[in-house]
């Protein structure tokens, strides 16, 4: 339990960490945020499928495949009723341009509001991880989301100010979308502890969450500023250093 609890923490931090980076490098580079973002998107790319899916389809059932499939598409469809509801990080950079403060403001907390409600199924993720019993992977698992994080936490600050609202109120509310993963983390963790049962749907269901944030939206952001091929590679970088890592852990 301590372990989950420092993990819920640390995942959550990440974003708090990302928010103070982004106060320091207010003015950073399209460039550098792609090949930041890329890294982490390869990161989560490996976590998700070899700490979340293939767990799923090896834990030795015989419906472990079907039920690993289902939650592939549950997790996506999920995100994809919430992307409906609240836009996310590829609309952000559309907020800058706003004339109207009031109207700008009301569309920041609106993307605010969304990017902590994306985050709690990547909580869940990490929650979700320790059901396997391998706490290594676990760690993994979530040292992959909580990566990912750094570079939104960071996205988050400049609309924010740009907007008007004050530093100390845009440093609260990018750090306050942490706590969705917190929440989401401790969720994870005991849906599996109440049945094992589920454990396979609920790992897939993680993966295939974290699969649609890629695709959706991590990939499209990073190459929207004709980046393509170092974002391509950095997300290879990031892969397999995730590989490795996985591999060193056992």
């Amino acid at each position: 339990m301590e372990l989950v609890l420092v993990t819920a923490l640390g995942v959550g931090g990440a974003t708090a960490v990302g928010a103070l980076l982004g106060f320091l490098f207010k003015k950073t580079t399209h460039r550098f945020s792609d090949i930041t973002l890329s890294f982490a998107a390869g990161v989560m790319l490996a976590a998700a499928v070899l700490g979340l899916i293939l767990p799923a389809v090896e834990c030795g059932g015989k419906y472990c495949l079907p039920l690993a499939i289902a939650g592939i598409f549950a997790g996506a469809l999920f995100l994809n009723v919430v992307d409906r509801l609240v836009p996310h990080l590829h609309q952000l950079a559309g907020v800058e341009e706003e004339k109207h403060p009031h109207s700008a403001v009301s569309k920041v907390l609106l993307f605010v509001l969304a990017i902590a409600i994306h985050n709690l199924p990547e909580g869940i993720a990490a929650g979700v991880g320790f059901g396997t019993g391998d706490t290594a992977g676990a760690f993994v698992i979530a040292g992959g989301i909580a990566l990912q994080n750094i570079p939104e936490g960071m996205v988050l600050i400049g609309p924010m100010l740009a907007a008007g609202i004050r530093p100390g109120r845009t440093l609260l509310l990018a750090m306050a979308t942490g706590l969705f993963e917190v929440v989401g983390t401790f969720l994870g963790y005991f849906a599996v502890g109440i049945s094992s049962a589920i454990l396979p749907f609920m790992l897939a269901f993680a993966g295939g969450t974290m699969l649609y944030v890629i695709s959706d939206e991590m990939i499209p952001e990073t190459h929207a500023h004709g980046h393509q091929r170092g974002a391509t590679y950095a997300l290879l970088v990031g892969f397999c250093f995730m590989l490795v890592t996985d591999v060193l852990l056992g």
